[in-house]
């Protein structure tokens, strides 16, 4: 329940984001868009989730992310997998208590994931152009994911504690 729970969110969630683009868009900032399921995937990594379950909810939000956006298949699906796992090693779950700390995970999250797709794009891209504009991005792209990461963490806690309490397939209520 609690996967569907957040799949469903994750997907609501990149619909909110692709609408937020045409919206931002329109201020002429570049790279300003936020990443709406970056703090979806950090909140999950950071919460105490299986990590075959979690890899998995996050390859399957990444692959979604990848059709939305019109990637090459896999970047982002790869970029949300090491995400998880990252968010999860790194067991910051206290930390991501405070307002100041969520945003602050969300913005080196975002750093991260920014890097990472001028790192991929480089490298297996063939034009060097695209790598150079793609890094001017990085930085508004993070700044704006940190900006909206409380509304998205404050969000997935309420998903959490909708589905704490439900029993799991072939489990009897209490």
């Amino acid at each position: 329940m609690r996967n569907s729970a957040f799949l469903a969110m994750g997907a609501a969630l990149l619909i909110l984001q692709s609408n937020l683009f045409r919206l931002i868009g329109k201020l002429n900032i570049p790279g300003s868009t936020p990443s709406l399921l970056l703090p979806l995937v950090v909140f999950m990594g950071v919460h105490e989730y299986s990590i075959a379950r979690g890899a998995a909810l996050a390859f399957l939000l990444g692959y979604l992310l990848d059709l939305f956006t019109g990637a090459p298949v896999g970047l982002f699906t790869f970029i949300t997998v090491a995400t998880f796992v990252v968010s999860r090693a790194a067991g910051v779950r206290l930390a991501a208590q405070t307002l100041l700390t969520k945003i602050a995970l969300a913005f080196v999250f975002g750093l991260v994931e920014g890097v990472l797709i001028v790192i991929l794009t480089a490298i297996f891209g063939g034009d060097a152009a695209r790598t150079r504009a793609l890094a001017r991005l990085v930085a508004p792209h993070a700044i704006s994911t940190a900006l909206f990461a409380p509304f998205v963490f404050r969000l997935a806690e309420r998903v959490h504690q909708a589905t704490i309490n439900v029993p799991r397939p072939g489990e009897s209520p209490r």
